[in-house]
């Protein structure tokens, strides 16, 4: 029997890659224009990147606020926004949101990569269409938010990992997990938040691959081995790209930080007397006068900069309360959870009863979905089970911090992909083919 008849592929993926950005070029438009007269972004973090990507392109100071913070966020976002300054002093905000729909368009253009890698080219194609036109896959590529850059990025680095993953010879290992460690230095100089996963996809992946060798006979004992391999070099990879920035702190700190000085303040922010889930960082300033307050009494410990201290000050407050309430923080855990994952948005700014609508009857079936996928490819084959690690690791990321739909967004993308596999399976099983995970022609005959 022979199989169905080849899709013309790359005109294909051009097609879709084209309607995502027309998509994404109109949906920042159109939040552009829904905005109060004198706003220019409609999210406070917007105006932070901003402004740092104003320094770098000015070659001023990495610094933010009156206070000038030197390490309050890293530069991957900001240096992606200051070419826009190089062209005009001021520039317009919607060459911002046109630059985010280019990232969010090569993040789906990512999306046909990962499809492919794994099954074949119409689980590609189908995936990339539906990320293209899958509404908060939009809603990425319309805001000034460092999601957008972070996304190619995080694709980029499963990307790579799953080709380490398959390479056959130990050279071709080595190098592309070097590659794949070194996107994903660049995705966490984006996102700080990214740092910890390839550790924590490590000792999951090795774990995993100890428990099969003991429960099933024949597990090769290399699988291990090949996951340490993989892990070291892309570590080392990643240490690479973070380490002008972490000379930079240092020089700037007298001190390692390998992210930001932002992590008390987020912390608080999920973990504090008034934490709801959402984001309210109307505490920053009493707590910054605080700290002013405290600096300037007789024999006060001014050791370090301004913004350490301010950090500590969050950091241990959050941790006093999470001491002293701990059935409020198990409470806010779950409030989180169900905040990251819910069909409905959180935010104020999107409760009209067409959004609501849209995204409950999108994101209910994709889930659902990608669910059967985890079920059917993940509990079988590392790469796909890789697809499934973004998600574990924001949710229990968030499930400390704050938490919104925003969060889930990147970690959508990969599961995308084990959605659309599912679908396409069920379709071909009908012609009496089937689709395997980690087999690039994907779909042979039925035995």
């Amino acid at each position: 029997m022979t199989g169905p008849r080849q899709l013309p592929f790359g005109r294909t993926l051009a097609l879709i890659l084209a309607v995502a950005l027309v998509l994404r070029l109109a949906a920042g438009w159109w939040w552009q224009q829904r905005l109060p007269p004198g706003t220019q972004f409609g999210f406070g973090d917007s105006a932070g990147y901003w402004e740092l990507a104003g320094h770098i392109a000015r070659g001023e100071p990495y610094e933010a606020g009156p206070d000038r913070l030197k390490i309050f966020r890293t530069p991957g976002y900001p240096v992606a926004l200051a070419p826009l300054f190089l062209l005009r002093d001021n520039p317009p905000v919607l060459w911002a949101r046109a630059e985010a729909a280019l990232f969010a368009t090569a993040a789906v253009g990512g999306v046909a990569w990962l499809g492919r890698l794994l099954f074949d080219q119409r689980t590609a194609l189908l995936a990339a269409a539906i990320a293209a036109v899958y509404p908060e896959a939009i809603a990425l590529g319309a805001f000034v938010l460092s999601e957008a850059a972070f996304t190619p990025l995080m694709v980029l680095h499963l990307g790579l990992w799953v080709v380490a993953w398959q390479a056959g010879s130990t050279p071709k290992v080595a190098g592309c997990s070097l590659a794949a460690g070194i996107a994903g230095g660049l995705a966490t100089l984006v996102r700080p938040s990214w740092l910890l996963f390839v550790p924590f996809a490590l000792v999951v992946g090795i774990t995993l691959s100890l428990r099969q060798r003991n429960a099933t006979e024949g597990v090769p004992y290399s699988a291990w081995r090949r996951h340490l391999l993989i892990g070291g070099v892309m570590l080392a990879g990643l240490c690479l790209a973070m380490l002008p920035w972490w000379i930079r702190n240092y020089r700037v700190a007298g001190r390692f930080v390998p992210t930001s000085l932002q992590v008390g303040a987020s912390l608080y922010d999920g973990i504090s007397p008034q934490a709801t889930g959402a984001s309210h960082m109307e505490f920053v300033g009493r707590f910054a006068t605080a700290q002013r307050a405290a600096d300037a009494q007789p024999g006060a410990d001014t050791r370090g900069t301004f913004e350490e201290r301010l950090d500590r000050r969050f950091r241990d407050a959050a941790l006093d309360f999470a001491r002293r309430d701990p059935a409020r923080v198990l409470q806010l855990a779950g409030i989180k959870l169900l905040r990251m994952w819910s069909p409905l948005p959180n935010a104020a700014d999107f409760q009209s009863t067409t959004l609501r609508l849209i995204l409950a009857v999108t994101y209910t079936p994709l889930i659902m979905l990608a669910l059967v996928g985890a079920w059917r490819f993940a509990r079988r084959d590392w790469p796909c089970f890789l697809f499934v690690m973004p998600a574990v690791y924001f949710t229990l990321l968030h499930v400390v911090f704050v938490s919104s739909i925003r969060y889930r967004q990147p970690a959508l993308l990969p599961l995308i992909v084990l959605a659309a596999a599912v679908i396409v399976q069920w379709r071909v099983q009908r012609s009496g083919f089937r689709v395997q995970a980690n087999d690039k022609t994907a779909s042979q005959p039925e035995p």
